[in-house]
């Protein structure tokens, strides 16, 4: 029987196994909208080892590995809120990404994982908090609504030559101070 998966944050000596683990997240969850080509390019800028690197030895960022006997098997991370919404002001914080591999889903883990990404988006205080969500991914859509997200806009996320229709959530100071 395996051992119950733990959350650690990253270090930079995690670059490789973060860079595999959101490639192999990312085309499991949203790899078979796109033609290859444009796949392939995207996974080389966005999840290059060295832009991994970078990520994890920057401070205003955090990058969490929910790990299982030792393998990988989720992350998430947060940061400076970078979304193009004109209500994004200084201070405000993003969770950027969380990923679990499809066969880790739905065992309550993603949540611990959202939790962990949360208090440290709100480890100085109350603030307003973003994230941006695949417009036809309803069941994150959902999860973020439970947690007092609400749609505030929208943006197109490019990849490649396709263009995702994204939606940009946002939870304010004043429902963060009450939720958590």
């Amino acid at each position: 029987m395996s051992n119950s998966p733990t959350i650690r944050r990253a270090t930079p000596d995690d670059a490789t196994t973060l860079s595999q683990l959101a490639t192999r997240t990312f085309v499991e969850t949203f790899g078979h909208l796109y033609p290859a080509e444009d796949l392939q390019a995207f996974l080389a800028d966005a999840y290059a080892v060295e832009k991994q690197r970078t990520i994890l030895a920057h401070r205003d960022y955090a990058v969490w590995l929910l790990e299982r006997d030792g393998e990988a098997i989720g992350h998430a991370a947060a940061g400076p809120c970078g979304l193009p919404h004109p209500d994004v002001a200084p201070g405000d914080g993003e969770l950027k990404r969380l990923y679990l591999l499809k066969s880790q889903q739905n065992g309550g883990m993603g949540g611990k994982l959202f939790a962990t990404a949360l208090d440290w988006l709100l480890r100085e205080g109350p603030r307003t908090l973003w994230i941006g969500v695949w417009s036809e991914n309803m069941g994150a859509q959902r999860f973020y609504a439970r947690h007092g997200f609400v749609k505030a806009g929208e943006y197109e996320f490019p990849v490649g030559r396709v263009r995702d229709r994204e939606f940009i959530l946002r939870r304010d100071a004043d429902v963060a101070a009450t939720r958590c």
